[in-house]
């Protein structure tokens, strides 16, 4: 007699089901589903205004009004407040950097620690110190006493990934990490990436740059006017000329 062992990774860290969202008046978020499981790189995809970071804020429970079923490591997180979310192991990275301009690079990623957490079948998930990050950035650890108001662009978002690691999350919410900073750091970045991947934790990225979430990424949907409208592996969606001239292509 034969029986399956489940793995981790068979159960959704993260299940999205049915989601929309407002802002005021207007409906952005039109029933959107999605799915993030251990150590997996997920790219959310869209042009601009499809909704991309607005189902983030909505995973958070950022935004005032919004309905759905999300659950993360099973629980229901649907009407969380955003500090029980992030307490509970979702980390977000919003594309406006947020740093604390008059803290240091140090105590910025003071004001994000966490306790060390444990993944659902007890095993240590991965644990995060300043000394860690600064190997995984070794620009932040050149400048560790820095104010965060005289760094680059690029060194602040950077920053930015970095406290919210400190939280040490089972999965990031990363709102287009590649916009509007340098090749190298972009090329930074996706290293990055790979390497919270090797260590298990999950990532769902918010991402326009086909290249950078080719270089990442396993799996992705395709969001357009706030619904779901392509979902396949991530080598399937580059081998897809219609699906990105559709709903991608500038």
């Amino acid at each position: 007699m034969s029986h399956q062992v489940s793995r981790p990774d068979d159960t959704p860290l993260l299940d999205a089901t049915g989601l929309c969202a407002w802002y005021g008046a207007a409906q952005i978020l039109f029933g959107v589903g999605l799915q993030v499981r251990r150590g997996e790189v997920v790219a959310l995809m869209g042009r601009n205004g499809a909704g991309k970071s607005t189902t983030l804020k909505a995973l958070m429970g950022m935004l005032a009004r919004r309905t759905g079923a999300v659950s993360f490591l099973g629980r229901d997180i649907s009407s969380a407040e955003p500090q029980a979310i992030a307490r509970a192991g979702l980390g977000f990275v919003p594309e406006d950097r947020r740093i604390f301009s008059d803290l240091t690079v140090l105590e910025n990623l003071e004001v994000g620690r966490q306790p060390a957490r444990r993944w659902p079948d007890g095993s240590a998930a991965p644990g995060w110190t300043p000394e860690a990050l600064f190997a995984l950035f070794p620009n932040l650890g050149e400048m560790p006493h820095r104010l965060g108001g005289r760094m680059s662009g690029g060194e602040q978002q950077m920053l930015t990934v970095a406290r919210t690691l400190m939280g040490n999350p089972l999965l990031v919410l990363l709102d287009e990490p590649s916009e509007g900073v340098a090749p190298l750091i972009v090329e930074q970045m996706a290293q990055m990436i790979l390497a919270l991947k090797a260590q298990g934790v999950s990532i769902l990225l918010c991402e326009q740059n086909m290249h950078f979430a080719e270089l990442v990424s396993d799996r992705a949907y395709v969001l357009e006017k706030g619904q779901i409208r392509h979902q396949s592996s991530m080598a399937d969606l580059a081998a897809n000329d219609g699906v990105r001239r559709a709903y991608l292509s500038i």
